[in-house]
């Protein structure tokens, strides 16, 4: 059983982080990549555009409703058990996608995709840390960084390169030769992780589930335009649940919940920047088209390069930042990255009348190593701040934080481009902005009081 600090001999290390890679990559791909496949997928099903909207939404909050259970699962049966299991799942559900003839049977099998996709996500990170010794933690949180990153920003390419030659179902069957790859990577040379001497509380788990189901319901119908009353109802019930959740979870050893983790002052002050700062990336995304094609008058194709700055340096920044938090406190590499990210947002907020694509082009670079400086240290942060035992919490957390950010900052963009009007693009970079340095605060507030080596 791996028990030691030292993490993984260096080559076992390589095929494990590519098993991790290529799985990780396959669950945030198909995040996006159904969404480039919508209008095809509503036409061949006979449904309507708004209808099929639930193949990509069905994903998402699949994922977010299982994804602290199945890390807390880890921690009691081991990582890589939930992470083999996932995978398979993953597998299985893309084969059910491809085959689907109806809008339930695709709806349905993309839920159980999710299901699979939050077992990776659950686990992922916990890993790492089995994977890699201590003192090269941040390398491995940078990698993983750069293969997320790398991924979001392919999925819709990898998916329209995919239609232009095959119909809609091959976007999932594509996984499946992948995916028996990855599990063949995984089932060799993943590590075996320790197991905690405690019951799965089933009770919590499924508060847990409608805590977050809930609240992402909520938000997607605010999004959409739904009747307020819907939405409402929905948060309501989010918020009762989660208050019921809070009050079971206190006290416990180790919650499912991680609580006891959020009472640890880096690691809860890692979450609220980790929310913040991916909920002012997901509203840039949002309000960028808008703002370069209504705003400043560019084509689709001209907004997809101006755009295209932002993960490119993003990718060369990822691996850097992840050397970098080993030898740097996080507080204040993710700080200074978060005040470049609010610059590069405020200054994109505040283009001339008439911009040439480089006044465009390097501002969005900016946000792009501004978020790159950013995330690896703070995600390796998050981690360490954790006992070892409590990797799986630390690691469902640090998932949940991702997908709390973008789905807020995506329903603040639907919000801002409907009340703000013609400026609504502008003025959602703007709250961006304002997002993203309240975000560098609490980044520089983690360097408070710190204790010589910590994070």
């Amino acid at each position: 059983m791996q028990t030691d600090t030292d993490g993984l001999p260096p080559e076992r290390r390589r095929w494990a982080i590519l098993a991790l890679a290529v799985a990780i990559a396959m669950a945030v791909m198909d995040s996006s990549i159904a969404n480039v496949a919508l209008p095809a997928i509503a036409a061949d099903l006979r449904v309507s555009p708004s209808e099929a909207i639930l193949v990509v939404n069905a994903y998402q909050i699949a994922i977010v409703c299982s994804l602290l259970p199945l890390a807390s699962l880890g921690e009691l049966v081991g990582h890589e058990r939930v992470y083999r299991t996932g995978l398979a799942l993953f597998v299985v559900a893309s084969c059910f996608c491809a085959m689907a003839d109806s809008l339930t049977w695709l709806t349905l099998s993309r839920i159980v995709q999710g299901f699979g996709a939050a077992g990776l996500m659950s686990v992922n990170t916990a890993l790492l840390r089995f994977i890699y010794p201590q003192s090269r933690l941040g390398q491995g949180v940078g990698i993983n960084a750069l293969v997320v990153a790398l991924s979001s920003v392919t999925g819709p390419s990898v998916a329209a390169g995919i239609l232009s030659i095959a119909h809609w179902p091959w976007i999932f069957a594509v996984n499946i030769p992948v995916g028996l790859l990855a599990f063949l990577l995984a089932w060799r040379f993943l590590p075996q992780t320790p197991r905690a001497r405690r019951r799965f509380d089933a009770a919590s788990a499924l508060l847990s589930a409608a805590t977050f189901g809930m609240t992402m319901t909520a938000f997607e119908q605010f999004t959409h335009g739904a009747p307020a009353w819907r939405g409402s109802l929905l948060l309501a019930g989010g918020i009762i649940a989660g208050i019921l959740l809070v009050r079971r979870q206190s006290g416990r050893p180790a919650p499912l919940l991680p609580v006891d983790l959020l009472r640890i002052p880096v690691f809860s002050l890692s979450v609220a920047t980790s929310i913040c700062s991916f909920a002012a990336q997901m509203l840039a995304f949002v309000a960028l088209p808008f703002f370069l094609q209504h705003s400043l008058g560019r084509t689709q194709v001209e907004t997809g390069l101006l755009m295209t700055p932002w993960p490119l340096v993003l990718i060369v920044m990822s691996p850097l930042a992840g050397r970098l938090s080993d030898r740097i406190p996080a507080g204040l590499l993710g700080g200074i990255g978060l005040i470049v990210m609010a610059t590069g947002l405020a200054l994109l907020a505040t283009l001339p009348a008439a911009p040439t694509a480089i006044d465009i082009g390097w501002r969005t670079a900016l946000c792009g190593m501004g978020f790159g400086l950013f995330q690896s240290p703070n995600n390796r942060a998050l981690l360490s701040a954790a006992p070892r035992e409590r990797s799986g919490g630390a690691s469902g957390m640090l998932s949940t934080a991702r997908l709390l950010g973008q789905t807020t900052g995506a329903t603040l963009a639907a919000l801002t481009l409907r009340l703000a009007g013609e400026n609504g693009a502008a003025v959602a970079l703007s709250v961006a902005a304002c997002i993203a340095g309240a975000a560098a605060v609490i980044s520089f507030t983690r360097l408070a009081g710190r204790r010589p080596g910590a994070a």
